[in-house]
C-alpha cells in the first residue's frame, strides 16, 4: 500500500492544476489518472479576461503554463455584419491536451503521478482508501475527486447529480482557413447572433499556433438535425444561420473535423462527506458559453490547496465538519452562483423574444459600438498629439525669410 496526503482522481484541468500546487507546496500528493498522454478532448480551448487571467495566476503556475499557448493580443467584436470595436485582449488559445500537458510539466516531488484506473474509494474521518485497476490500493489523509463528467465512482459514495437544465447549450469546435488570401485580417474575432430564432450564442475565432480556431454555441436539442448539417456541411451551415459574418471574415473554409458536445448544467447532491472533496465539474457543471466553468475550477483549486488543506493536514482527522469548510468558503460560494447565474441568463438573452431581452440585447450592441467609438477618437487624438510640428515651422521660417 502507497502511503501518501492527498490523492487526486482524475487528472484534467482541476485535478492536475490541484496536484502541481500541492507539490510546489511540499505536500505528498498521488494524481491518479489512466492516460500517461492526455488524449484529445474537446473542452477548454482558451483562457481569457482579466477575471479568469487573475484566478488562474493564484495558482501559482500560469506564467509557466501560458508559454505554452497563443497570445492574440486584440480581440475584434463584431455583429449584424458590423465591427463594432478592436479590443485589446488577454486571451491565451491552447488545445485542451496541450494545456493539460504544460500543466503537469509543473508537477514537483512530493508530488507524483500514477498512471491507472480507481476502481473504488473508501472513505472514513481518519484515512482514504483508493483501490485501482492494477490490484495497487492507496492510503490517503484526503482524496480530492476531479474527475470530471465520471459519474461511477461519485455514486458508489452515495454522491448523485441533480440536472438543472439538460442540454442546455452545444458547443462546435473546428479549424477555419481563409479562401483565396493567406491569412484572416484579424488577430481574434467575437461574432455574435444575428437573429434568436437560429438560437446561436456566438462564434469566437481565435489563434493556437498558426490556427485559427473556431468555437460556435448554440442552444438546440442533441436531436436537431441541424447540428447533422454542421457537421457534415458547416460552411453552408453557419452562412445560413450567420449571413453577414462573411463581411467580416471573408470567404472562409473549414478544416479538419467538427466536434460537438453538449453541456448540461448540474449540481452534485450528498457530497458533505469525511475524507473526501469534490472539485471542478466533478462538483457542479456550467455553460460552456460563458466561459465560467474554468473559473470556477480555478476558484475551487486556489481556495482548496491554498487555504483548507493546509489548514486540514495541520490537525487530525479528516471529518465531515472539515470539508464543509470548502463548499462554505464564500469566494468559492460566489463564483460558483456567479457562474450558474451567467449561464441562465446567456441563454434568455439569446433566445428569448420579450421586451426586456430585447433591450438587453440592443443595450449591449450600443455598448459595444460606443466603446469602440471611444477607442478610436482615443487612438485618432493620441496619434494627433503624437504627430511632430514640422509643417507649422516650416511654414513660420518661409514667411520670416520673405519678410526679410
Amino acid at each position: 500500500m502507497k502511503y501518501t496526503d492527498i490523492a487526486i482522481i482524475g487528472g484534467g484541468l482541476a485535478g492536475s492544476t490541484a496536484t502541481a500546487m500541492l507539490g510546489r507546496a511540499g505536500i505528498p500528493t498521488v494524481l491518479i489518472d489512466p492516460h500517461q498522454v492526455y488524449p484529445f478532448d474537446f473542452r477548454v480551448e482558451k483562457i481569457s479576461g482579466d477575471e479568469q487571467l487573475d484566478r488562474f495566476y493564484r495558482t501559482g503556475i500560469a506564467d509557466s503554463v501560458l508559454r505554452s499557448a497563443t497570445h492574440d493580443g486584440e480581440n475584434w467584436i463584431a455583429r449584424f455584419g458590423y465591427l463594432l470595436d478592436k479590443k485589446p485582449s488577454r486571451q491565451y488559445g491552447i488545445m485542451y491536451d496541450a494545456l493539460i500537458g504544460a500543466v503537469r510539466a509543473e508537477i514537483q516531488p512530493p508530488a507524483e503521478l500514477v498512471y491507472a484506473k480507481v476502481t473504488d474509494v473508501a472513505t472514513s474521518a481518519e484515512r482514504q482508501t483508493v483501490t485501482l485497476s492494477d490490484g495497487e490500493t492507496i492510503s490517503a489523509r484526503l482524496v480530492v475527486l476531479a474527475n470530471g463528467l465520471s459519474v461511477g465512482l461519485r455514486r458508489n459514495l452515495g454522491i448523485e447529480r441533480q440536472v438543472i437544465s439538460a442540454s442546455h447549450s452545444i458547443s462546435i469546435g473546428f479549424d477555419l482557413v481563409p479562401v483565396g488570401r493567406p491569412a484572416f485580417e484579424f488577430p481574434a474575432l467575437t461574432y455574435f447572433s444575428e437573429r434568436t430564432k437560429e438560437r446561436v450564442a456566438y462564434v469566437t475565432l481565435f489563434p493556437i499556433g498558426n490556427r485559427m480556431r473556431a468555437n460556435l454555441f448554440v442552444y438546440r436539442e442533441v436531436d436537431d438535425p441541424w447540428l447533422r448539417e454542421m457537421r457534415h456541411r458547416p460552411v453552408e451551415t453557419m452562412n445560413a444561420v450567420l449571413p453577414r459574418l462573411r463581411r467580416i471574415t471573408g470567404e472562409y473554409a473549414v478544416a479538419g473535423n467538427v466536434k460537438i458536445r453538449p453541456a448540461d448544467v448540474y449540481v452534485s447532491t450528498g457530497y458533505r462527506q469525511p475524507g473526501i472533496v469534490l472539485v471542478g465539474d466533478a462538483f457542479a457543471a456550467t455553460c460552456p458559453v460563458t466561459g465560467t466553468g474554468t473559473d470556477k475550477v480555478f476558484t475551487d483549486v486556489a481556495q482548496l490547496c491554498n487555504v483548507h488543506i493546509p489548514a486540514w493536514l495541520a490537525s487530525e482527522g479528516m471529518s465531515e465538519a472539515k470539508i464543509a469548510s470548502f463548499y462554505d468558503d464564500p469566494v468559492k460560494q460566489a463564483c460558483d452562483a456567479w457562474s450558474m447565474g451567467k449561464a441562465i441568463s446567456f441563454r434568455k438573452l439569446t433566445i428569448e423574444n420579450g421586451p426586456y431581452w430585447r433591450a438587453q440585447r440592443w443595450a449591449r450592441f450600443l455598448a459595444w459600438f460606443g466603446e469602440g467609438a471611444l477607442r478610436r477618437m482615443r487612438s485618432r487624438a493620441s496619434a494627433d498629439s503624437s504627430r511632430p510640428a514640422h509643417s507649422s515651422s516650416s511654414s513660420s521660417s518661409s514667411s520670416l525669410s520673405s519678410s526679410a
